[in-house]
């Protein structure tokens, strides 16, 4: 059955899938495009992910695998590189729903919250810091920077995000549905070897 918030969800899958939105402003955009109420009850973000897959297997199936592995592998690098800073990758790169227009987010569990800001310094990595809503629903300093993306010729989004030590026990919590909404280097190693055996 057709619904308000699933037609919701429709429009914000296209604005995610076609213009790179995060979920928060594609679903806010949608309202406006569809000119309902500020206040409607928006479709949750499981809802929005639902309706984001059945989208890029519409109209993306050909393409989208071979840009979310070029993400995933520039990803990894990234992971490898701010090892020491226990990395894990969210969002929809980790989730298997990005395209060429999607960030990369990338979370740093730190000893020391300057460490790894001070790693990026030393290497001569152009960064802008912002302050971002974390997983907890705290504010967290993110380290923002455009990198190229070979595989895709042009540059994309990469995103560290930078949490304490103590916040990894949290984070591993599984989600909704009860998956791990994040991945360590190992785990994210292995979906890049599954991707590669499954083209």
């Amino acid at each position: 059955m057709i619904t308000l918030k699933s037609e919701i969800a429709a429009s914000a899958a296209a604005l995610i899938v076609e213009e790179g939105m995060e979920y928060g402003q594609a679903k806010r955009r949608a309202v406006k495009q569809m000119a309902l109420p500020a206040r409607t009850e928006l479709p949750d973000n499981v809802m929005i992910e639902d309706a984001v897959r059945e989208y890029i297997a519409i109209f993306c199936g050909d393409t989208q695998p071979t840009e979310l592995a070029a993400l995933r592998e520039l990803a990894l690098v990234w992971m490898e590189r701010m090892a020491d800073f226990r990395p894990h990758l969210t969002g929809s790169v980790w989730q298997g729903t990005a395209t060429r227009l999607s960030d990369i987010f990338i979370q740093l569990f730190c000893d020391d919250p300057k460490s790894a800001e001070i790693a990026l310094i030393d290497h001569n990595v152009d960064y802008e810091p912002r302050t971002v809503t974390g997983f907890n629903g705290a504010s967290v300093e993110a380290l923002s920077m455009s990198i190229v993306c070979k595989p895709l010729q042009e540059s994309v989004g990469l995103h560290l995000m930078i949490y304490d030590h103590d916040d990894l026990r949290g984070a591993l919590k599984p989600d909704a549905r009860g998956r791990a909404p994040r991945g360590d280097l190992r785990a994210v190693q292995k979906l890049i070897e599954k991707d590669s055996s499954e083209t």
